[in-house]
């Protein structure tokens, strides 16, 4: 499927998405674990309150990891304080702080900013990365094909930012190894140049439904190059998971 598209990597690179724990200890923890399984990139979930302490205590506990933080549209332009706070941490990028639709805050927040902003739920088409482009509202872009509506709009968002000279990523949406074939063959497209968050399948499942199940090495995960999605789905185990079925 990568050839099909116009893959040109025989792996990709990947980190992992770390959401809020009860307490810093503990995202401590999680954190240092999955460093240790390999993960090149540590995301970690931020809102207001839980936000500077935290990521700065991460920091200082992992200096040499690349870090970059979530925000799920929890600030506006009335926390611009907080969020510049976040520029002394050397992260790689502030992931959609403010509402989805709100281009041209971003566009503000971005010109304070020295950390570059990523725009995930704001990017569902060429057009919004278009306007993104126009207004200044960002400086990276994670395309999720669950979000923009598949492979080929996901390959023309990748197109024109690649043009645009605009780095991507591909986000994950708790895929299957079926979802997660499709993201690696994605991201091997030559404008997917940051880790994406395409994790090993033991990451959420004691079984995929495909074989070979992803895995990480030295922080990549191999594309896969069988037949066509790259992975063979284990039609038994479907058969056997499956609690409803329907016919149209």
């Amino acid at each position: 499927m990568s050839s099909i598209i116009g893959g040109t990597k025989q792996k990709v690179e990947v980190g992992v998405s770390v959401g809020l724990q009860p307490n810093d200890e503990d995202l401590a923890k999680k954190v240092g674990t999955f460093i240790q399984k390999g993960y090149s990139r540590i995301k970690l979930k931020i809102k207001p309150g839980r936000d500077v302490r935290m990521v700065g205590n991460i920091r200082d506990l992992y200096p040499d990891t690349r870090i970059m933080v979530d925000a799920n549209s929890a600030y506006t332009l009335q926390d611009m304080a907080v969020l510049k706070e976040l520029d002394q941490f050397g992260l790689m990028m502030i992931e959609q702080p403010l509402a989805y639709d709100d281009y041209l805050d971003h566009s503000r927040l971005q010109q304070e900013l020295q950390t570059p902003i990523c725009l995930d739920e704001s990017i569902r088409s060429v057009r919004d990365v278009k306007l993104a482009v126009e207004l200044g509202s960002c400086r990276i872009v994670n395309i999720k094909p669950g979000r923009v509506g598949g492979i080929a709009s996901s390959q023309a968002i990748h197109d024109f930012c690649l043009k645009e000279n605009m780095p991507v990523w591909c986000g994950g949406m708790l895929e299957s190894g079926v979802g997660r074939a499709h993201n690696v063959a994605l991201a091997s497209l030559p404008g997917f140049v940051l880790p994406g968050d395409i994790s090993e399948s033991q990451r959420y499942w004691a079984e995929d439904i495909v074989e070979p199940e992803f895995t990480i090495d030295n922080g990549h995960v191999q594309v896969p190059t069988g037949h066509g999605i790259g992975v063979a789905v284990l039609e038994d185990l479907v058969t056997k998971l499956t609690v409803e079925t329907a016919e149209f």
